[in-house]
């Protein structure tokens, strides 16, 4: 794919969703980044229900330290592989108190040395938390880089170095927004709906739906 084609597609992209940002629900950095530790495995909407009590009564790694294993246990018992995420949270929390003074770090190697952050998760927070320009590959984004040959690779890491290299500058920080929602919500994994697709006729999959 060339790199006319590629700003096509982001442009494409950019006029049907001028301002597109993460499902998930946050009024902080320190809120997203728990959101998104919870987010692993589960689903944007389920984290939401969670989080919406669980920041009511602790919106602070101070305040989610005071509130205990058990009552967080309680209120994310809804969500995939809640006990792990729990012990990685308070892990995560103690170490924002006692490292950063409660703040979250903002630079790739702290993030990923807080329990439950890997690669991805940074990636997500240093975007949409302090607008760095980073590209987020989760399974949605893989999908859709290969199936349209905007970047093809054989795991999550070549994307993304590939999506950096080639998505236009003027559209990198909000890349993976719109990759993500495509893939959620037209570019499906079982059946894309390619009748529906902004970039249908821009796409060099070979398997379109009518």
């Amino acid at each position: 794919m060339n790199a006319a084609k590629r700003h096509e597609i982001f442009a494409c992209l950019k006029s049907a969703n001028p301002h597109p940002t993460t499902e998930l629900e946050y009024c902080s950095p320190f809120e997203l980044l728990i959101a998104v530790i919870l987010s692993a495995q589960a689903t944007d909407k389920s984290v939401n229900l969670a989080t919406r009590k669980l920041f009511a009564l602790a919106d602070t790694p101070q305040k989610l330290l005071m509130l205990g294993e058990e009552k967080l246990l309680d209120r994310i018992r809804s969500i995939g592989l809640y006990k792990t995420k729990a012990k990685n949270i308070l892990a995560t929390c103690q170490i924002l108190v006692d490292e950063y003074d409660g703040e979250v770090p903002r630079t790739r190697e702290q993030l990923e040395k807080l329990p439950g952050v890997g690669r991805k998760t940074a990636n997500v927070v240093l975007n949409t938390a302090f607008g760095e320009l980073t590209i987020a590959v989760d399974t949605h984004i893989f999908r859709v880089a290969n199936r349209t040959g905007l970047a093809r690779g054989k795991n999550v890491l070549e994307v993304e170095l590939k999506l950096l290299k080639v998505v236009p500058k003027v559209f990198m920080h909000d890349a993976h927004h719109w990759l993500i929602l495509h893939g959620r919500y037209v570019c499906k994994a079982r059946k894309p709906e390619c009748g529906h697709c902004v970039i249908s006729h821009l796409c060099e999959y070979k398997e379109k739906t009518g």
